[in-house]
């Protein structure tokens, strides 16, 4: 039956000062209805707070409908490319994963991006539906938000042991005060971006770490 899925993707930590960029997508059936009485309405993940995030990263887990896959792409490579094409790359990446473990035509799907997101870069390009807002509008989105941004959080939480100088557990590697203090005076670390640090007075690349290997995320999981 022709669209008989909808997968959503989103992203989160394009904004981050350090660690990858992280994409997630999700896809259900088409007519299906996510809910839960316990947690009640679903929203984006920005408007959840991280223990209702967590909780509702746990019932997607469980629930028989809702299948997803994992990818990101590392601060090394965000350097080169810009990061808005890192995200773009990590979409891609995420749907193909997604489509092609659960082997499905791409016929069968409809596909929407959050704003600022599209499948692939230039030719590569898969079509696809970019929608402004789209994590408050279409639930298959605000589902890869929220499973974004916990699998994000929990890997920039275990890079802190790693990195602890830069307490990424608590800012997850964003701009602020504490971050930029921390900056100033070790300098960046292996995993944070020099691209989004050029107009900020840092000195070289800390060792605060044993390893230039980031955490993996799990790939996907379905």
């Amino acid at each position: 039956m022709k669209n008989s899925y909808i997968i959503g993707i989103d992203e989160v930590g394009r904004g981050s000062l350090a660690g990858p960029v992280v994409v997630t997508a999700v896809i259900i059936p088409k007519k299906t209805r996510i809910m839960n009485y316990e947690l009640g309405i679903m929203k984006d993940s920005k408007k959840l707070s991280p223990l209702q995030r967590e909780k509702w990263f746990k019932f997607f887990q469980n629930h028989s409908q809702i299948k997803y896959a994992l990818a990101k792409v590392h601060p090394r490579r965000i350097e080169k490319i810009n990061i808005s094409r890192a995200a773009n790359l990590a979409a891609l990446r995420a749907y193909t994963r997604l489509i092609s473990n659960l082997d499905l035509r791409s016929s069968n799907i409809s596909a929407f991006l959050d704003g600022g997101l599209y499948l692939g870069n230039g030719k590569n390009r898969l079509p696809a539906k970019t929608v402004i807002r789209g994590d408050q509008k279409i639930s298959a989105i605000k589902i890869a938000s929220i499973i974004a941004k916990v699998s994000r959080d929990r890997l920039m939480t275990r890079l802190a042991k790693k990195y602890p100088a830069y307490s990424f557990e608590i800012h997850k590697g964003y701009g602020t005060r504490a971050h930029y203090a921390a900056l100033k005076k070790f300098g960046p670390s292996e995993i944070h971006r020099s691209t989004f640090l050029k107009f900020y007075p840092v000195r070289g690349r800390s060792t605060g770490g044993p390893s230039r290997s980031l955490t993996r995320l799990t790939k996907i999981q379905v």
